[in-house]
């Protein structure tokens, strides 16, 4: 653990639930500097040994906690002209935006790149942004004085960068599976997919240890949570899915669950001239780890 040297945190505006005036309580008692290679083993991995002992002075930021519940980490972003993003380096934050009565939800993690949530001046719609740590979190402030710091070290620069293209695609497969009119294949596609990043193997699939109510399933899928429950209880009828609140198992494979949800669909997907492998039996999984993960799974 960094050592916690506290700071008091710095003032400002946030489109969030905190009024603009007023920084978060927990930014005020929670500040500590720390490395951020030392916190980050994925961004230490981009030195060899030798390299990153010279780097980690460059990468000294200011952190700090938040306790689950509803919180404003944006509170260390008003300062737009100092601060250019946080960098979340333990936890998971769900980030729920709402526009015309009606909220989707992305859920952030470990090494996810954040940004104040700033009006553009052509944008006609009225919204609103609501931050909720689903565990105890951490985060990076990533002021200009660090952007300085790092210039002579692209690596971390790079490295930065294609986390925000990950979380775009992200972005973009959450977007794909919500587009399925079936609710209870966009709920299994879902949680294959959170899965891929917060699973673990166990005994006969996968077991997904994340707090997920009904509700928040909801706003993920873009479904009320009344029809949430019951098709959670039809996919748990089915053998698919057990469990709830924040231990999720899921039986089998992702190959298994759509031959079972989709079965015209999947056999037309795995034709040899009916759509290909880059069909439906791709969607449910970010990256071939997460299948292998989970065929190993099947066979234990």
């Amino acid at each position: 653990m960094p050592t916690h040297d506290r700071e008091p945190t710095e003032r400002g505006s946030s489109r969030s639930s905190w009024p603009s005036n007023t920084p978060a309580p927990e930014t005020r008692r929670n500040a500590f500097r720390c490395y951020l290679l030392d916190v980050d083993p994925d961004l230490a991995g981009e030195f060899d040994l030798r390299m990153r002992v010279v780097a980690r002075q460059s990468s000294a930021v200011t952190a700090f906690e938040v306790e689950a519940g509803i919180c404003d980490p944006t509170a260390w972003l008003a300062r737009r002209s100092s601060v250019a993003g946080l960098l979340l380096i333990e936890g998971v934050i769900a980030i729920d935006m709402a526009v015309g009565g009606r909220s989707t939800t992305e859920l952030v993690g470990a090494g996810d790149l954040l940004q104040l949530w700033e009006r553009d001046a052509e944008e006609l719609l009225e919204r609103d942004v609501c931050w909720q740590a689903l565990s105890p979190a951490r985060l990076a402030v990533l002021d200009v004085a660090f952007v300085e710091r790092v210039r002579g070290w692209p690596q971390i620069t790079q490295a930065l960068l294609r986390r925000a293209g990950k979380r775009a695609q992200n972005l973009d497969l959450q977007r794909t599976i919500c587009s399925h009119p079936r609710l209870e294949v966009r709920l299994a596609l879902l949680l294959w997919h959170l899965a891929a990043r917060w699973g673990r193997v166990e005994r006969g699939g996968i077991r997904l240890t994340l707090p997920l109510t009904h509700r928040l399933l909801g706003r993920l899928v873009s479904a009320e949570r009344p029809s949430v429950s019951h098709a959670l209880a039809r996919l748990e009828n089915a053998g698919l899915v057990t469990g709830g609140g924040g231990e999720w198992h899921l039986c089998g494979t992702p190959e298994q669950h759509l031959a079972q949800l989709m079965p015209s669909e999947v056999e037309l997907a795995t034709e040899p001239n009916g759509g290909g492998r880059d069909g439906m039996a791709h969607a449910v999984a970010p990256n071939g780890a997460a299948r292998t993960r989970a065929r190993r799974a099947a066979r234990i």
